[in-house]
């Protein structure tokens, strides 16, 4: 699905540990890491599209984590002409993306990037805060920088209200 505009809406995941690390992922057979992300199908919501890419990307499952905020707008990105392709008939310029963060809720080894048959990361760890806006492909470091910004107080709220249990 692509908008009147080439954009393909799209959701972005952020999952923070109780530590307020953030889940970072490596891009099967590639030396690229990101945030796990994914489309919105046709009659998808975000939120139904942020719990499927969920658990075929990463494994877990909606109880396994809380959102704990979102962005409030649409975050886009254009691709490099290198990147742009033919989609149904129309050209996909970019991802149009509303971006979750989620609070992991169970133990980190309930991941499992392999839940599905065609996987798309093969390894993932814990980063600092802001270690992603300079370590994502160029083009998408704009979108990540918003996001971020937009929700650090949520992680800080995550991380002062799971304080008192570590």
């Amino acid at each position: 699905m692509i908008d009147s505009n080439g954009f393909r809406p799209n959701v972005g995941i952020i999952i923070c540990n109780k530590l307020g690390q953030l889940f970072w992922a490596k891009r099967v057979k590639q030396d690229a890491w990101q945030f796990p992300q994914g489309g919105i199908k046709e009659a998808e919501t975000a939120e139904e599209a942020l719990f499927r890419e969920l658990s075929e990307e990463v494994g877990l499952r909606k109880d396994d984590v809380r959102i704990l905020s979102q962005t409030s707008e649409w975050l886009k990105y254009r691709l490099p002409k290198s990147y742009i392709r033919q989609r149904k008939g129309r050209t996909c310029i970019g991802q149009k993306q509303k971006w979750f963060l989620l609070g992991l809720q169970t133990e980190e080894g309930r991941v499992d990037l392999g839940s599905t048959l065609q996987p798309e990361f093969d390894d993932w760890c814990w980063v600092n805060y802001w270690y992603p806006v300079n370590q994502v492909i160029d083009f998408k470091r704009g979108v990540y920088r918003k996001a971020l910004i937009e929700l650090e107080q949520s992680v800080k709220n995550f991380v002062n209200d799971n304080s008192a249990l570590l």
